[in-house]
């Protein structure tokens, strides 16, 4: 309701700067943008310019604020708060942006087209006017890249209220959610996008016989198929059944810190402590949802007993690049818990630096240790709050867990 009330009082809004003696005047208000994947595929999120100059970009329940804006001559530059990217608009009129979404971690070339318009529209303009001709709320048994050998499940958790052709939801994966994600049904198909900064994700389906069939883009440099049905029943294998430890082995590593010093565990610093080791990159949406609730933990437990160590590998070419990122990172979420570099973002390094594990199949990737230095669990992927209900229903088992470990 706050959202609501605090964006209809700036849509009436008109906000300019100076530049060169020149004032340019923006509306302020809902935006609708659009990622030009290619030729055919087009990804629109909303992007929210506030009374300050400010900019947000919205992902249904998701809000996030970019750094604050730089203007230059008649551009506009927003980066995003914990990913090294950014977009650049040229500034065509007061209701009109031209420019592009860059993703430095994938290299300064990784350039999408994009536009944005005032207006207060549907996210996807095939659903102007149109009606749904399914309900597509419930879950759906989902399986991605179907009849190949990379083929693999996921639950769609979508919602939709009746005489709504407006959708929100998620896919759930052994590896970790597609986080927030909004859209709409129109006639016998289903629009669902998210853009965070990091992921640039687009899902068409169309509904036939009870089943969805479609296409998820991710960015310009992915495509596949899924198809997927509805079933209340149908559940992932368990997260904590994927990764396990090796029998006869213990948790060990020497890595450096982002100050560059030896660091080493185990070690009496972290005897008789209760321990977790999330093995993560800085680029990785999934990680952020994760650490964010890794520092509620930290801030709550960390008097008690509780320890956590990020071991980051990371998108940049060179370590000092790498260094850079997981400081920005660490700054912008002001966590005081240790972060360690790894190296570069390979799963293949991670499992090479944590051979004791069967596999490295996921980041994030997170061991529970307690005060003895045995393993409680080892955690794949992560379910963020996008998820709903399987986010809290974790949240509670987790802090269950880690209050029984500090107990002993």
């Amino acid at each position: 309701m706050k959202l609501v009330i605090s964006l209809s009082f700036v849509f009436c809004s008109l906000i300019s700067y100076s530049q060169k003696n020149k004032k340019i005047k923006i509306k302020a208000g809902n935006w609708i943008s659009e990622l030009k994947l290619n030729e055919n595929d087009v990804l629109p999120f909303n992007l929210v310019i506030n009374n300050d100059l400010s900019f947000t970009v919205l992902n249904a329940d998701e809000q996030i604020k970019l750094e604050k804006a730089v203007f230059k001559n008649d551009s506009v530059y927003l980066k995003f708060p914990y990913f090294n990217s950014e977009l650049v608009f040229k500034i065509i009129s007061k209701k009109e942006l031209n420019g592009y979404w860059v993703n430095y971690n994938k290299g300064a070339d990784y350039k999408i087209p994009c536009t944005s318009k005032r207006k207060d529209d549907v996210l996807f303009s095939q659903a102007k006017n149109e009606k749904a001709n399914f309900n597509s709320n419930g879950k759906w048994q989902v399986e991605f890249e179907p009849n190949t050998p990379s083929s693999y499940p996921a639950v769609g958790l979508f919602s939709q209220e009746p005489g709504s052709n407006k959708v929100s939801g998620t896919f759930l994966t052994e590896t970790g959610d597609y986080r927030f994600l909004a859209g709409n049904c129109v006639n016998d198909s289903l629009f669902l996008s998210c853009f965070d900064g990091s992921h640039a994700f687009l899902f068409k389906a169309a509904f036939k016989t009870d089943k969805l069939i479609g296409t998820f883009n991710s960015g310009t440099h992915w495509k596949s198929e899924w198809h997927g049905f509805k079933n209340e029943q149908f559940e992932l294998a368990s997260p904590e059944e994927l990764t396990y430890l090796k029998e006869g082995t213990s948790i060990n590593f020497s890595l450096k810190t982002i100050d560059g010093n030896a660091f080493s565990f185990p070690t009496e610093e972290y005897s008789n402590k209760v321990v977790i080791i999330q093995i993560m990159g800085t680029w990785c949406p999934n990680c952020l949802d994760e650490t964010m609730y890794y520092k509620s933990l930290y801030d709550k437990y960390h008097e008690d007993g509780l320890e956590i160590i990020s071991v980051c590998y990371e998108a940049g070419k060179t370590e000092e690049n790498q260094i850079a990122s997981i400081k920005r990172y660490k700054e912008q979420l002001g966590v005081d818990f240790n972060f360690i570099i790894g190296g570069g973002a390979s799963k293949n390094k991670a499992a090479n630096d944590f051979n004791m594990l069967n596999d490295i199949i996921s980041f994030p990737t997170s061991i529970f240790i307690g005060r003895d230095g045995q393993v409680e669990r080892v955690h794949t992927g992560f379910n963020g709050p996008g998820t709903g209900a399987y986010y809290t229903d974790y949240v509670r088992k987790t802090n269950s867990l880690i209050e029984t470990l500090l107990s002993y």
